[in-house]
């Protein structure tokens, strides 16, 4: 015998061991086989993007946790805040409290900027539309003009967002 006709013998040996070869397959089972690899691909493709959501929202609570994760402390420094206001409201603006009043006023504006590169920003609350959002009414007094009903006339207390967050309403008087 030829070396080809052994050759020969061989592939036949083994397409009658394997009569399932993609070539050799009835359409049913291939239709079959088909389906299922959509079906596994189908699958793949929902994890993968369920992954994906997820990995994405965990980064997300991540950012959203190192951001508010001193929103504790600084609400706690808050009035201390407020504590300078009412500062300089009270030292009178004369020669004699010039250097008390400009010593204060560094250490106000140094401390203030350090809470706002954590993200602390102050609301800005007169003369616009009350927002129970934003605002907490205290009261309300007849507006001096007709424009200024609904609107805030006074804050008695600041307000601050932390970020995007509200961490103290501004305390206010609106117009009616």
């Amino acid at each position: 015998m030829s070396q080809e006709n052994v050759n020969q013998e061989e592939v036949t040996a083994a397409s009658e061991e394997n009569p399932t070869s993609p070539t050799d397959m009835p359409l049913d089972e291939s239709a079959k086989w088909q389906s299922e690899a959509a079906d596994w691909k189908d699958k793949y493709v929902r994890l993968y993007a369920e992954f994906e959501n997820f990995r994405k929202r965990t980064q997300k609570e991540k950012s959203d946790l190192i951001l508010t994760a001193n929103e504790e402390l600084i609400r706690n420094l808050l009035p201390i805040v407020d504590d300078f206001d009412r500062a300089f409201k009270n030292i009178p603006q004369e020669d004699s409290t010039k250097a008390l009043r400009e010593g204060v006023e560094l250490i106000y504006q140094k401390y203030l900027r350090t809470l706002q590169q954590k993200g602390l920003k102050e609301m800005e609350a007169l003369g616009v539309p009350f927002n129970p959002e934003l605002h907490e009414a205290i009261t309300q007094l007849p507006a001096p003009t007709e424009d200024m009903k609904g609107k805030v006339l006074d804050v008695l207390e600041k307000g601050y967002l932390l970020g995007d967050k509200v961490i103290r309403y501004a305390k206010v008087v609106i117009g009616s």
